[in-house]
């Protein structure tokens, strides 16, 4: 099988959507030897901040020395971007032979999903790459996705929690949280993030029914800012100083606490990773799509954010951005997908940016630039629209001065779409 027929089989696995359950998985797993039973597992969830928050441990442990998989979702612009080593993705060749082996086992009753699949392709692939650790992001939710099969992970983290995804996940916080918390496992240490009273009462609960040890943000480990760009982490029973972020915005702070969190459990179990590294780590660290800036004068950022408590976090940095940068204005490039809070997600950028442009995605799920409008139907500042993602930046830039800012945000398939057109290359056409 070669890589594009890999892809292209990959792609029509869609077809069976998103079916949350660990039936599937646990059988899929089985025929190809349980690979993911061979792991030392980090495992990460939550709302926001579970990617950042993963890419920060990978980094800071291949910094210790350690060999390290990384397993993230979705990808922006290349598929191989979800299943790393070490930083370096996945080859078009082990795609391919790997597809081609796990597909080989299925019997005409198992049907896995694209995630499922995918996933029991990062669990082999981690194995017999021979990793140190598996750094594994949730896909969706928690107790019923996929990655939820590892049995014993070294720990496990849960970023935030917030309103997203309510159609699989429940209308409600609290409902939120239990679904996020079901990758709490029974005496395996869980780090929380910040997060609302109710939220973080559920996670309590259940690490304590399963007399899991667990450290949240503010309360067991802090951060305390070093001046405007550095800070130090006081955890539990070690503190790192001097540290620098490669990620933009202050609430990657948070992120970075949870990452140093979560190693510093699993350094209790044997997983070493000195203060040096995790300076290093912190500081080289990258992380695509998350207020990443592609270009100057005027300045384009990229930002993912895609749901309400997202668009809280960006509205604190472009705040931060408005008072660093008085003469310069913020123009909006925004695209969604038609399932979210459309108002919700807008309303606190609205008093941070002077002008909007609407587009959309590729994707069926995309809202159109019509449905986006109605968000707006009490903004007095100028609206323009243009349907194709690179129009829309064009259309910016021509109604910008070299000091602007150009924010794009609102979906992460919109940032991919942006970024493959700046690198001139095709997008991979599976980004869920």
């Amino acid at each position: 099988m070669s890589y594009s027929l890999a892809i292209d089989y990959l792609y029509g696995l869609q077809q069976h959507g998103i079916k949350l359950g660990l039936e599937t998985i646990h059988l899929l797993l089985e025929q190809v030897g349980h690979p993911e039973r061979a792991l030392r597992v980090l495992h990460i969830g939550g709302t926001n901040g579970k990617g950042s928050t993963a890419a920060m441990a990978a980094a800071m442990l291949q910094h210790s020395g350690k060999r390290v998989g990384l397993y993230t979702s979705p990808h922006l612009v290349e598929f191989r971007e979800r299943i790393r080593v070490n930083g370096c993705m996945i080859t078009e060749e082990q795609v391919a032979k790997l597809v081609s082996r796990v597909r080989a086992t299925l019997g005409h009753d198992l049907q896995p999903t694209f995630f499922e699949m995918t996933t029991a392709i990062a669990f082999l692939h981690f194995a017999e790459s021979n990793v140190d650790v598996a750094v594994i992001e949730v896909g969706l939710g928690g107790r019923f996705d996929a990655t939820n099969v590892v049995p014993q992970p070294l720990a496990c983290a849960i970023t935030t929690i917030g309103l997203d995804h309510q159609e699989h996940l429940g209308k409600t916080e609290e409902a939120i949280a239990f679904e996020k918390g079901g990758i709490i496992k029974p005496h395996v240490p869980i780090v929380i993030g910040r997060m609302g009273t109710q939220a973080g009462a559920v996670l309590r609960r259940i690490a304590t029914e399963l007399s899991a040890p667990l450290w949240q943000l503010g309360h067991d480990f802090d951060i305390e800012a070093q001046g405007s760009q550095r800070f130090l982490y006081r955890g539990a029973s070690q503190v790192v100083d001097d540290l620098l972020c490669g990620l933009a915005g202050r609430h990657q702070w948070d992120n970075a606490a949870c990452a140093l969190a979560l190693l510093e459990a699993a350094d209790r179990v044997g997983i070493h990773t000195s203060a040096p590294a995790a300076r290093d780590g912190l500081r080289t660290v990258s992380w695509e799509g998350r207020l990443e800036s592609i270009e100057e004068y005027p300045k384009v950022l990229l930002d993912g954010a895609h749901n309400p408590p997202a668009a809280k976090v960006l509205s604190q940095y472009l705040q931060e951005y408005a008072s660093s940068h008085p003469t310069s204005r913020i123009m909006l490039v925004w695209g969604m997908m038609r399932d979210k809070d459309h108002r919700e997600f807008i309303t606190p950028l609205l008093p941070l940016v002077s002008e909007i442009v609407l587009t959309q995605t590729a994707l069926a799920r995309s809202a159109t630039v019509d449905e986006l409008r109605l968000a707006l139907d009490t903004w007095p500042g100028p609206v323009s629209e243009a349907v194709f993602p690179m129009d829309a930046l064009t259309l910016a830039k021509g109604r910008c001065t070299p000091h602007d800012l150009i924010c794009i945000a609102g979906s992460l398939m919109l940032v991919g779409e942006v970024k493959a057109a700046v690198r001139g290359c095709g997008l991979s056409p599976i980004r869920g």
